[in-house]
């Protein structure tokens, strides 16, 4: 037997040792019943058994309980063994001892889905959370609370968070939901990332950690607690990292009696509108993971987020879109994005086949190189696992035990028997896939839609009055975005052009002059003040300003939020300061208030037909019947500017698209309906635009993956998935293939290209080489057309010979799902 061929096999036996520990933990008690959590240096103990453990953030409050089961059942199948997800104190309680767990807030439901699927849980009571979440997820009423002051050693704030807290804790006891009751929660977290404001507090910051941290253990709960991004946490509280490379630079447990954890991983990251997505590759997450679990005994990853969802109603932090990390493993509607999901599969599985050594065997680092190195794990009885380093910009070969393996540039080889290559960092072995959306209706006529216009207040039209520009937030107390400032200049000399200046720290400001539009202006997120500066008329006698200032969502971060100022800053008109005049305010819009979106408000308001010049603060309002199927839908809002949607009365979110990124691209056009939201026929669509967007050019579009393409070497690693599946096939079966498979209910139809050669490019942008195989496509069709998934082996006889000698060939497969 050939020593590559026996080494394969070994790796078998080592993917079929590991099947037969994971059968026996099943039987013995692996669902968790009563199991006792603890820790040590090297990782979390389960029942005595210490665990490697991969984690996924999925917040159910981001998606809906129809599609919890779902989503959980794809991050198992990624090779997620934990599910995390915070606790949002805001939703939880919207008015003080006032409580609500309904719904999409039901998280006991939640939690006993994650354990009805075999998996533990992770949760992040906090109760500040940050998570581009409004307001950190405090409840807007403690901004009341007198004298409070939020997250330091102040009384009125300790006693509001612990009495949640306890609440969560004890909510979660009685529903026997933590792991030594038998539930499913593993580990817990209080306060969040508290070290990027301690400072902030002065003497007050320190006590507070350590209270934080008595209170939470003081609950006995019978799990271990974590701070994450707390280098001080106390004892027995374990501290974590957060960021995109915890492998280099987490500092290390504060303890030698606590574990290793990566608390975010950051799959991509939140966007704001004006700002371009962040696209963080597959390769480099997987880079860091084998890297934070090799270099830093790391022995539990949590990807921040695993599956990001939909910040559905007004639910954002400041200028946060509507789509949360859309680029995570499992997109925006629960679909795959590939190749991130497969590749970090991959690598869970890679990783688990070293699960002893790492987990009981002695570490050793090995010199390879300048820029690259060994990190071996050894037994006393023998097992080993090695992890290859190559930290520079080029492709190199080392020798590591009398062996010599390539190494890609910036990668990390996984070797579960320190001999064979069972995965590598940076070759992508799955594939790729194509998300697609597909408009099936139309809103294109002008008699589909209705409207009204938003009325504008004066100020004799007010009641609350004062001498000052308020603060917004503490006048509207987060009920609404909305806040109308309005007053009344005299004009005794004829009609003239002044120039009205405002300068705010909201997020929009609107100016209506006797009621007609006379100009906006809006901040950024890196842009806390703005100004509006525009020439207006005011005519002779009495002229009405009514100026409305708008919120895209609460700061969620940052010392002191109990004293953030927002709103209106100054006015000045033809070189007046009008600050200081008698203002008079309006909390929110006139369809707020009589909830125009519903149901019933929408039929009690005198809606009337489209008026084709669109006027800014318009309603808008139609119907439209579900789409078959049950693939995810979105609304196609690139004809509006900005404002809110809803849909049967469920708020879908806020939209701005005409917020354009620095490319001259909407941050957001399509917005997320979830089918849970739908009756079959006469659904109630419902569109508040604060601009001048066009409801005619709006679409209701399908969401699915259209395309599956595959791009593999010769010089690319059999899955490690597949070998305990392919263990009774011989070993020189065992090449590296390229494996394709479309969505549930869709099958290949056509392949698009197909080159077994030297293609140039990848799956986004490819064409044919100067070495190709004319049998190409017909190889692929054979094997593919018709079927649901299907799988290529890297073979010179199957393309008819070798197309070019010497030479490593790769196979690259564009294919249609339909």
């Amino acid at each position: 037997m050939a020593k590559t061929e026996y080494n394969v096999v070994r790796l078998q036996w080592i993917s079929a040792l590991v099947l037969m520990t994971t059968l026996f933990d099943d039987i013995l008690g692996g669902n968790h019943n009563g199991s006792n959590v603890t820790y040590d240096g090297r990782s979390l103990i389960i029942n005595g058994e210490h665990k490697l453990l991969f984690s996924g953030s999925i917040h159910y409050t981001r998606s809906t309980p129809e599609t919890w089961s779902s989503l959980i059942a794809k991050a198992k199948a990624g090779g997620i063994d934990v599910i995390q997800t915070y606790v949002f104190w805001n939703i939880h309680e919207p008015q003080r001892g006032t409580y609500d767990f309904s719904g999409g807030r039901d998280i006991v439901r939640f939690l006993k889905e994650v354990q009805a699927q075999g998996l533990y849980a992770s949760l992040r009571i906090g109760p500040f959370i940050e998570a581009e979440w409004n307001y950190g997820g405090l409840p807007f009423w403690l901004h009341d609370i007198p004298e409070i002051v939020y997250r330091s050693d102040n009384e009125p704030f300790k006693l509001y968070m612990q009495n949640f807290t306890t609440k969560i804790v004890n909510m979660m006891k009685s529903e026997g939901l933590y792991a030594s009751q038998g539930g499913p929660i593993i580990l817990s977290q209080i306060e969040n990332e508290y070290s990027m404001v301690e400072a902030s507090f002065h003497e007050k910051g320190p006590p507070y950690v350590k209270w934080a941290a008595n209170m939470a253990v003081s609950l006995q709960t019978g799990v271990p607690w974590t701070m994450c991004k707390q280098d001080d946490a106390p004892d027995p509280v374990i501290n974590a990292c957060n960021g995109l490379e915890c492998g280099e630079t987490f500092v290390g447990p504060n303890s030698p009696n606590k574990p290793s954890i990566w608390t975010e991983n950051w799959t991509s990251n939140y966007q704001v509108y004006g700002g371009e997505p962040y696209i963080r590759s597959a390769e480099d997450i997987a880079f860091h993971v084998a890297l934070f679990i090799a270099a830093k005994n790391g022995a539990f990853v949590n990807y921040y987020m695993y599956h990001g969802g939909t910040n559905f109603g007004r639910s954002t932090a400041e200028y946060v879109i509507t789509g949360y990390y859309d680029q995570a493993p499992l997109d925006e509607y629960g679909l795959p994005r590939e190749p991130k999901w497969s590749h970090l599969k991959e690598l869970h599985a890679a990783v688990k086949l070293c699960t002893k050594p790492l987990l009981s065997g002695t570490k050793s680092n090995i010199s390879l190189g300048q820029l690259q190195k060994a990190i071996m794990f050894k037994t006393e009885s023998g097992e080993c696992a090695a992890f290859l380093v190559n930290r520079g910009a080029e492709d190199v070969s080392v020798l590591f035990q009398e062996v010599t393996y390539e190494l890609p540039s910036s990668s990390i080889s996984i070797l579960p028997d320190c001999k064979t290559v069972a995965f590598n960092t940076k070759r992508v072995s799955v594939q790729h896939n194509t998300r697609t959306m597909k408009a099936v209706q139309m809103f294109d006529s002008s008699e589909k839609w209705q409207e009204f216009k938003e009325l504008i207040p004066n100020f004799d039209e007010t009641t609350l009055r004062e001498n000052m520009l308020l603060e917004q937030t503490n006048t509207t107390k987060d009920r609404s975005d909305y806040l109308w400032y309005t007053m009344s200049v005299q004009q005794d000399s004829p009609d003239s052009q002044q120039i009205l200046e405002v300068g705010s720290r909201a997020h929009v400001v609107h100016a209506f002059v006797n009621g007609v539009y006379a100009g906006s202006a809006h901040g950024a997120k890196n842009e806390p003040n703005f100004s509006l500066n525009n020439n207006i008329t005011l005519r002779h006698g009495t002229n009405n300003i009514s100026l409305l200032s708008v919120m895209v969502g609460l700061a969620d971060s940052g010392a002191y939020l109990e004293r953030r100022v927002v709103g209106l800053l100054r006015v000045i008109i033809g070189g007046k300061d009008y600050s200081a005049q008698t203002w008079g305010y309006k909390v929110g819009l006139s369809g707020e208030n009589s909830q125009i979106f519903s149901g019933s408000g929408s039929n009690d308001t005198q809606w009337s037909k489209l008026d084709k010049s669109s006027q800014p603060l318009t309603w808008y309002k139609t119907q439209f019947d579900a789409p078959p199927g049950d693939d995810p839908i979105a609304l196609n809002l690139g004809s509006m500017g900005k404002g809110a949607v809803w849909v049967n009365g469920w708020g879908i979110g806020r939209y701005w698209v005409s917020f354009l990124t620095g490319k001259g691209e909407a941050s957001q056009k399509w917005y997320h309906v979830p089918r849970s939201f739908l009756k079959p026929t006469g659904n109630l669509l419902v569109i508040f635009e604060e601009e001048t967007g066009n409801p005619v050019g709006i679409t209701l579009d399908v969401v699915s993956i259209t395309k599956t393409c595959g791009q593999v070497s010769e010089s690319h690693y059999p899955l490690v998935a597949s070998w305990m599946g392919e263990k009774n096939q011989s070993a020189s079966s065992r090449r590296p293939k390229v494996r394709l498979s479309c969505p549930t209910n869709k099958n290949i139809s056509s392949i698009l290209f197909a080159s077994f050669g030297t293609p140039s490019g990848d799956c986004q942008s490819y064409a044919t080489g100067t070495c190709h195989s004319p049998s190409s496509r017909a190889v692929a069709e054979q094997l593919c057309l018709g079927k649901a998934k299907c799988s290529i082996p890297i073979l010179n006889h199957k393309f008819g010979g070798d197309p070019c000698p010497h030479i490593t060939k790769t196979l690259l497969v564009d294919a249609q799902c339909t």
